[in-house]
C-alpha cells in the first residue's frame, strides 16, 4: 500500500490533487460573475445565485450514483470518465446564449464532476496505509481551495478584460491540459475490488451510515460549514460590488485569492490531527470561522479581506478534519461513507444560497453576519457531541491495551 515519503505517494497525491483542482476551479468559475448575470441577462441575485446553488445540489444527489459506480468499475476509470465529461460541459458554457442554457450547461457539468471527489476519497481509503491518509486527504482538500481559488481568479480577471464566454472557453483549455496530467499520473488500483451494483446493498450501507452517529454528526459538521462558507462568499460580492465599496469585477475574482489560507490551513490540519485530537481541531476551525465573520462587520476593504482569509483557514481547517473522521471511522463500505458526507457537504452549500437569499435582501450585510453564527452553534453542538465518543474511544482503547500484568492485577 501507497506509504508518506513515496515516489508513489507523491505521484498518486499529485494525479488527485490536480483532479480535485479541475473540479473545484469549474464549480466555483462563476461566482465573481454573479453580479454581472444579474445585470446581463436581467435577473434577480437569487436567481444568478442559481449557477453555484444548482450546481452543488446537483453535485450532492449525484454521490450516490457515483459511489456504487466507482465500486463497480473502478475508482481511476471513473475519476477519468468524470473529468472528460465535465470539460465538455465546460465547453457548453461558453457557448451558452441564454440563462437557462447556462443553468442546464452547469447542471450537467455538476452532475459529471461529481464522480471526481466519491472516487479520489475512496482511492486514499483504499490505496493508502492508515498514516498516509490524513497527510493525503489533507494535501487533496488543499487542492480543493487551490482549484476554488484559481478558478475564481481566472473568471473574474480574463471577464473584466475580455468576455465571460472567453473566460469559460479559458477554463476548458485548461481543463484539457489537467485531464491529461491525471491520466499519465495517477496509479492504478491495486487494493481494489469490484462489487457488482446492487440497489439494495447501496440502499442497506447508506442507512448504516446514516444510523451511526459517528458518521451523522460528521456529515452535520460538514454540510453546515459549507452551508455558511458558500453562503458569506456568495453574498460578499454584493456587499462589495455596493456601495461604499464599489468594488469592480477582476477585484471581486481577484478577492477569492484569500482561498490560499485554506490551502495551508488543509495540510496543517492533517498534521495537527497526528497530534492532537480530531475533535479538537474541528473546535480550532469553528473558532476562526466565527472571528473571522464577526469582523466582516467592520466596514473596512482591509479588514474584510483579513476576515475573508480568516475564514477560509478556519473552514478548511475544520472540513479537512470532519472529512478524514468519515474516512478514518468507516469500517465498511468506505466509498459509501465518503460518498454520503460530500452529499450533506454540498447539499449544505446549496441550501446555504437560499437561506443568504432571503436574509440579504430582508436584513443587509448584519443579516448575513447574524444568521452564520446561528448555525454556527449548531455545528459547535454537534462537534462536542462528538468529543465524548472520541473520549470513550481512547478509554476503550487504553482498556485493551493495557500490559497483561496490568490487567491481570485488576
Amino acid at each position: 500500500m501507497i506509504d508518506v515519503k513515496t515516489k508513489t505517494f507523491w505521484r498518486a497525491t499529485a494525479a488527485l490533487g490536480a483532479a480535485s483542482l479541475l473540479i473545484f476551479a469549474n464549480i466555483y468559475f462563476p461566482q465573481p460573475l454573479l453580479p454581472l448575470f444579474t445585470q446581463e441577462f436581467g435577473i434577480s441575485e437569487t436567481t444568478s445565485s442559481l449557477t453555484i446553488s444548482v450546481a452543488l445540489f446537483v453535485l450532492g444527489i449525484s454521490f450516490f450514483l457515483y459511489t456504487a459506480l466507482s465500486d463497480a468499475y473502478g475508482r481511476r476509470n471513473i475519476i477519468i470518465l468524470a473529468m472528460v465529461l465535465g470539460t465538455l460541459g465546460t465547453l457548453a458554457i461558453s457557448l451558452a446564449p441564454t440563462f437557462e442554457w447556462l443553468l442546464a450547461a452547469r447542471i450537467f457539468q455538476a452532475a459529471a464532476l461529481a464522480g471526481i471527489p466519491v472516487a479520489a476519497m475512496a482511492y486514499i481509503s483504499e490505496e493508502y496505509k492508515v498514516r498516509a491518509m490524513s497527510v493525503a486527504v489533507g494535501i487533496y482538500i488543499s487542492c480543493n481551495s487551490i482549484g476554488g481559488m484559481s478558478g475564481r481568479v481566472i473568471s473574474g480577471v480574463l471577464t473584466d478584460l475580455w468576455d465571460w464566454r472567453f473566460a469559460f472557453l479559458v477554463m476548458t483549455i485548461l481543463s484539457v491540459f489537467i485531464l491529461l496530467l491525471v491520466y499519465f499520473l495517477l496509479p492504478k488500483s491495486k487494493q481494489f475490488t469490484s462489487r457488482p451494483f446492487h440497489l439494495k446493498e447501496v440502499i442497506r450501507d447508506n442507512k448504516n451510515h446514516i444510523t451511526d452517529p459517528k458518521m451523522r454528526y460528521a456529515y452535520i459538521i460538514g454540510g453546515l460549514h459549507f452551508f455558511v462558507f458558500i453562503g458569506v462568499f456568495n453574498f460578499i460580492t454584493y456587499y462589495l460590488h455596493g456601495e461604499p465599496f464599489q468594488v469592480s469585477t477582476a477585484i471581486l475574482g481577484l478577492l477569492f485569492l484569500t482561498y490560499g489560507a485554506g490551502t495551508i490551513s488543509s495540510t496543517l490540519a492533517g498534521k495537527a490531527a497526528q497530534k492532537w485530537n480530531q475533535t479538537t481541531c474541528m473546535f480550532i476551525g469553528i473558532a476562526f470561522m466565527a472571528t473571522s465573520i464577526a469582523l466582516t462587520l467592520i466596514p473596512s476593504f482591509p479588514v474584510i479581506i483579513v476576515a475573508l482569509i480568516f475564514l477560509s483557514f478556519g473552514f478548511f481547517f475544520v472540513h479537512s478534519t470532519s472529512s478524514a473522521w468519515v474516512t478514518t471511522h468507516a469500517k465498511t463500505a468506505k466509498a459509501s461513507a465518503s460518498g454520503l458526507y460530500l452529499t450533506s457537504y454540498y447539499l449544505g452549500g446549496s441550501l446555504g444560497s437560499i437561506y443568504y437569499g432571503w436574509l440579504w435582501p430582508a436584513f443587509g450585510w448584519s443579516g448575513i453576519v447574524a444568521g452564520s453564527m446561528v448555525i454556527l452553534c449548531v455545528t459547535v453542538l454537534s462537534t462536542k457531541i462528538l468529543s465524548r465518543m472520541e473520549k470513550e474511544e481512547r478509554k476503550e482503547t487504553r482498556k485493551y491495551t493495557r500490559p497483561v500484568h496490568a490487567q491481570k492485577s485488576l
